[in-house]
């Protein structure tokens, strides 16, 4: 780990000049500044924000990088990991990055200023991260991801069968009689690279379906963009019958569309979520869900991290959990039966 003296050294300046060079630029020539500028980043050095309020001793600090603060699955997931930590006497710092790597390279870099011993990481979609990943783990960050793990990444993960999951859902609908079943979202691989929907037209084509191609539409999972999808979705000449919502935002999205056509559930189309969110089942009809059992995850994600820092072994390092359906009153068969196959 480079040094601010490393930087002088490098520079041809004293230490005084080169901290001068970050916190009053504006006192320096520009061509000491220029060369200050230069050594930092060949070094890649980045100032310690905590001051050297280490040293002598380890961080006892983990981030907590979520994809969506709005997303209720993340904050049980935060809760559960805090308390897991905190009997290990850690503190969580936690922030997101939108489901974006590059928001998220920004977050690893301000977690790494905090000194962080190490990261939970629900990974955003993309690469701009992966290189910064690599160099926080050659300085010793532990990192752990959870909910989605990268194919490119060989790092400790806690996930849910996400496959065996959307699996339930479809086999529970095509057994209802249902033929026109659309998942809101389509697998990308750079805007919508997750297993959820990657593995949706693969189990349809087990099924003997097919996913219409004006049903497939690559979009963000979140409330409003569920919302529009669901709208587009219903002004189709051929709608589907049901809708597989991907997460329980998605979800909350689908029926407020819903809502406003005055399309009733399940009498005129079936919804099935994932997350067994509290209003999920205080709605009239309660929402089918997928439930996660989010705060095992969260546990184990937790433990993973402390056998890094400790030194420890895990039993394994990859940890994959099944899903629940619930089954309530959004899902029945389609107005008309279709014909099988």
């Amino acid at each position: 780990m480079s040094t601010i003296q490393d930087v002088a050294r490098l520079a041809g300046v004293s230490p005084t000049t080169a901290k001068r060079a970050l916190k009053e630029p504006d006192k320096l020539t520009p061509d000491t500044l220029a060369r200050v500028q230069q050594a930092i980043a060949q070094l890649h050095y980045e100032p310690d924000q905590r001051a050297g309020s280490l040293r002598g001793g380890q961080s006892r600090t983990v981030g907590l990088i979520v994809g969506s603060i709005l997303e209720p699955f993340f904050g049980q997931f935060a809760r559960t990991a805090a308390h897991v930590l905190a009997e290990a006497d850690h503190t969580l710092i936690i922030t997101e990055n939108e489901y974006s790597a590059a928001r998220e390279l920004t977050e690893l870099r301000r977690l790494y200023g905090q000194r962080v011993a190490g990261i939970l990481l629900r990974p955003g979609y993309g690469t701009e991260s992966h290189e910064y990943l690599r160099r926080l783990i050659s300085r010793g960050v532990a990192i752990t991801e959870y909910d989605y793990h990268h194919p490119q990444n060989d790092l400790p993960s806690v996930m849910l069968d996400n496959a065996g999951a959307v699996r339930q859902a479809v086999t529970h609908l095509h057994a209802l009689g249902h033929r026109r079943i659309a998942a809101l979202g389509t697998y990308d691989p750079l805007t919508h690279p997750e297993e959820r929907s990657r593995a949706f037209p693969e189990i349809m084509n087990d099924l003997g379906l097919t996913v219409p191609a004006e049903y497939r539409r690559v979009t963000l999972l979140t409330e409003d963009s569920a919302y529009r999808l669901t709208h587009d979705l219903l002004d189709l000449p051929r709608p589907p019958t049901a809708l597989l919502a991907l997460t329980g935002t998605q979800a909350s999205g689908a029926y407020r569309a819903l809502r406003e056509r005055g399309v009733r559930l399940p009498h005129d189309i079936s919804l099935i979520s994932f997350d067994n969110y509290p209003w999920t089942a205080l709605v009239e009809p309660p929402i089918t869900v997928l439930e996660q059992p989010v705060e095992e995850m969260a546990r184990q994600a937790a433990h993973l991290m402390l056998a890094q820092l400790e030194g420890r072994t895990p039993v394994s390092t990859h940890a994959v959990l099944p899903a629940r359906l619930i089954e309530r009153g959004s899902t029945a068969p389609p107005p008309t039966r279709e014909p099988a196959g």
